[in-house]
């Protein structure tokens, strides 16, 4: 068991994997009780090299790791990225890049949907993982030399399972089919904290330019005040209390105790009174920017019948190519095909029509027909 606690260490490491075409990469983190992710470990794995490294190690400086995270050279393979994704971006100021995400891939490669690390080498490495030390406390000191090669073997897996992944995607001929979902993990706007946009995690009861200025405040407020605290966003009030906030605009302590979702007493702490001059400084703001809802157009009358035999033709074609649906299309672009020939759809571009959206074309102008028979679908020219 190879655990680096020193950066001279780390940088050696760094220098052994340079010339790797590929590294697996995972982390262990605590975050039940903090807003920001506290990085507890961090493996990593090549052929041929292999280690786990403590950030929480006395002096240890993690820029030799993040120098290989930014080499461009060097593919980061991780499952269910986005998350670690976050976390590097967090300690290092930059996401790292290029990245592979074998989630993303077992979709394209016929593993399912969103599909469980473990099911995943289960199908592929005919291994079942050990989960001993599933629930551990990955902050605490000393780990035990378990807990250790349970961390590491995640990334080891993961370097043995990825080059049958992307042998599998390239047989098929379908690495590129992955392209546009990596392209979208390395968006840095899907892990912006920046408190003035907290309000659009929030589903809209409301459209009134009011109540949404309200609520845009309160979850501004709220986001603040769990970065200051680290602490979740749940802890400061919870999602229903920013609706109500938004609702009746309190200006008082009294005006919180009657709020139901609102802890008791909240109205007379110093957080509530700031949260009250920040509803009174953007309300009273002669240049606020008014909110202009902009509804979907609705779909045509009629057209739900159209959708529901694109929904099935959409699963037939999933099956038919053994990839997951979700990849193929969403339940918004099989409204927009419906509606529209020349939606401005994913569904409608590239390897996408020629899997879906061409046939989706000719069901909807009745040039294919679906048919069931001994309880199977098959689609016939009409």
């Amino acid at each position: 068991m190879r655990l680096i606690t020193k950066t001279a260490d780390l940088e050696a490491f760094r220098q052994e994997l340079a010339g790797a075409p590929f590294v697996a990469v995972d982390t262990e983190f605590m975050r039940e009780t903090t807003y920001w992710p506290k990085l507890c470990l961090i493996q990593a794995a090549a052929p041929g090299v292999e280690a786990v490294i403590d950030p929480l190690a006395d002096g240890l400086d993690l820029s030799p790791f993040m120098t290989l995270m930014a080499d461009r050279s060097i593919l980061k393979v991780f499952h269910a990225a986005r998350q670690d994704l976050e976390i590097f971006l967090k300690i290092g100021g930059a996401l790292p890049a290029p990245v592979f995400d074998t989630q993303i891939g077992a979709m394209a490669a016929g593993y399912g949907d969103t599909v469980a690390y473990d099911a995943l080498v289960q199908q592929i490495l005919k291994r079942r993982l050990d989960k001993s030390s599933r629930f551990t406390d990955w902050s605490r000191r000393p780990l035990s030399e378990n807990q250790l090669a349970y961390a590491l073997a995640d990334v080891t897996h993961l370097r043995d399972l990825f080059p049958k992944m992307r042998e599998k995607l390239e047989r098929d001929d379908r690495l590129s089919w992955l392209d546009e979902e990596h392209a979208n993990l390395l968006d840095p706007d899907i892990y912006d904290t920046t408190p003035e946009n907290a309000w659009q995690r929030l589903k809209l009861r409301k459209t009134t330019a009011d109540y949404v200025l309200g609520l845009q405040v309160a979850a501004a407020w709220r986001e603040r005040q769990a970065q200051a605290r680290d602490v979740p966003r749940g802890r400061i009030v919870k999602d229903e209390a920013l609706y109500e906030i938004a609702e009746h605009r309190p200006k008082s302590a009294a005006d919180f105790d009657r709020m139901r979702a609102v802890p008791r007493g909240f109205g007379n702490s110093r957080a509530a009174q700031d949260l009250i001059q920040a509803l009174d400084r953007a309300f009273a703001d002669p240049n606020r920017a008014h909110y202009k809802h902009e509804r979907l157009p609705p779909l045509p009358s009629g057209l739900g019948p159209t959708v529901e035999l694109l929904k099935v033709l959409l699963r037939y074609e999933a099956d038919r190519h053994n990839v997951a649906p979700r990849l193929i299309a969403s339940a918004s672009d099989v409204e927009a095909i419906a509606a529209d020939d020349d939606a401005d759809v994913a569904a409608l571009r590239g390897w996408r029509r020629k899997v879906f959206g061409e046939r989706a074309l000719a069901l909807k102008h009745g040039q294919l027909a679906l048919k069931l028979k001994d309880g199977k679908v098959s689609v016939e020219a009409a």
